[in-house]
């Protein structure tokens, strides 16, 4: 399985379906056992956030949101750029950073093509470092606004799901934003220091027909909708549920609630509410469905299997046991390698194939160490999402280096400066908030 995808022989989704067959094959487990991962509840954790998601998208929500954003940070170059940042970074908490960077493409190739009309030929070279810039902190900021939530991108899912099978442990959405946002926010204002600061510093001032340029888009989207309301009344209660759910269950006395149960929920209410009543017609359909991504979820089960298996055939264990004669490796050195190793591969391979292969055995490590599993998931999880210095290493960065303004020594160049920052960043905020919360 690792070698399917690694190579892609085999589609993603397909090599995921393997440990059916093999695993009764091999009598690691039975059919049963292999095929019961593929319904973990982590896995409806996720395809929650995926109905909300859709809802987002296909009212245009998301696209508001942005526009209105951008347009509070101002009209010169760098406040462009942090505009465009901030926007992207909030949209891909919650959606992915596939569909937060497809949707803001368009809205920055549209100012940069107005500007790059209305410059002058002195400040040309001012203008192209912008946009190089722009595209590659939209880029980047796609994949690092996914850390702040449980399913703001694949690898955070995976880790919950491995966390919650393994050890029977509960990492609440909560609990998941008091370390992703702050080490989201960190990362992002890195990346807006070294892109803006650093490498591409455009000292572009007020730029003429940027304001009117998003003011009228905000003006072709019309006045907010009665569904765009709907939309973000269900999503605003789904979201106040995830943050205070262990208050809610305290306050009540009963476990009630979790964040799986609270995602359904969320997810359900966009199909049973109606856009106008009596007219038979809801927030989602279910055509709609036909763009949540089922080979993710088909990819969860299968590195949810794959690891079960693992567990149960003593390979987790027995690498827990080796890395643990190794002698008493500091916690700090630890979270460092682990996640500086995470950060390397995830430039060549799937982010979610990765966690789903390594994850597992950074468990056994900690099991083997008798360290808190969680500190040494949590940041390889974050660091998956690092994958900044190639155009192959993540959708966002190859949608934005399709816009032309991006070289690949440029992105290299960027990326690799961005991936230290983030390796001491996330590594701080483990030893810090981590410790904090799981010791």
């Amino acid at each position: 399985m690792v070698a399917w995808w690694v190579t892609e022989s085999a589609p993603i989704p397909v090599t995921a379906l393997l440990p059916m067959i093999m695993f009764p094959l091999f009598t690691v487990s039975s059919a049963r056992e292999a095929a019961a991962p593929y319904g973990d509840s982590i896995i409806f954790l996720f395809m929650g956030g995926f109905m909300i998601a859709l809802a987002l998208e296909k009212h245009n929500l998301h696209q508001r949101i942005a526009l209105n954003l951008i347009r509070l940070t101002g009209t010169s170059g760098n406040g462009i750029i942090m505009g465009f940042m901030l926007s992207t970074a909030l949209i891909s908490m919650w959606i992915s950073n596939t569909a937060t960077a497809v949707m803001m493409l368009p809205i920055a190739s549209s100012v940069t093509n107005l500007l790059g009309k209305e410059i002058s030929d002195i400040d040309r070279p001012k203008f192209e470092r912008f946009a190089t810039g722009l595209m590659l902190s939209i880029a980047y900021a796609a994949s690092i606004g996914g850390i702040a939530t449980i399913i703001g991108t694949p690898p955070n899912v995976v880790t919950v799901g491995f966390i919650k099978r393994f050890y029977d442990a509960d990492v609440s959405f909560a609990k998941w934003m008091v370390i992703g946002i702050p080490t989201m926010l960190a990362i992002l204002a890195s990346c807006y220091v070294i892109i803006t600061k650093i490498l591409y510093p455009n000292r572009l001032q007020s730029i003429d027909g940027s304001s009117a340029l998003i003011s009228g888009k905000i003006k072709e989207l019309g006045p907010i909708s009665r569904e765009e309301k709907r939309v973000l009344i269900i999503f605003a209660f789904t979201c106040f549920l995830w943050i205070f759910r262990q208050n809610i269950n305290a306050l009540i006395d009963i476990n009630l609630l979790d964040d799986t149960t609270i995602a359904m929920t969320g997810g359900i209410l966009m199909f049973v509410t109606p856009i106008v009543l009596r007219n038979g017609k809801f927030l989602l359909e279910w055509p709609d469905m036909k763009n949540l991504p089922w080979g993710i979820l088909l990819l969860f089960g299968g590195g949810l299997s794959l690891a079960q298996g693992m567990e149960d055939a003593g390979l987790v264990q027995l690498v827990g046991d080796q890395i643990a004669r190794q002698g008493n490796l500091s916690t700090t050195t630890l979270v460092i390698t682990l996640s500086g190793i995470s950060m390397f591969l995830t430039e060549l391979m799937s982010n979610v194939a990765l966690t789903t292969i390594f994850v597992p055995v950074v468990l056994g490590i900690a099991d083997g160490l008798q360290i808190n599993p969680v500190i040494l998931a949590i940041p390889v999880a974050f660091s998956a999402s690092c994958a900044f210095m190639m155009p192959i290493s993540t959708p966002p960065n190859a949608i934005l280096f399709a816009s032309g303004y991006i070289s690949v020594r440029q992105m290299m160049r960027a990326g690799i400066l961005l991936n230290l920052f983030s390796l001491i960043i996330i590594t701080i905020a483990t030893l810090t908030i981590g410790m904090f919360l799981y010791n």
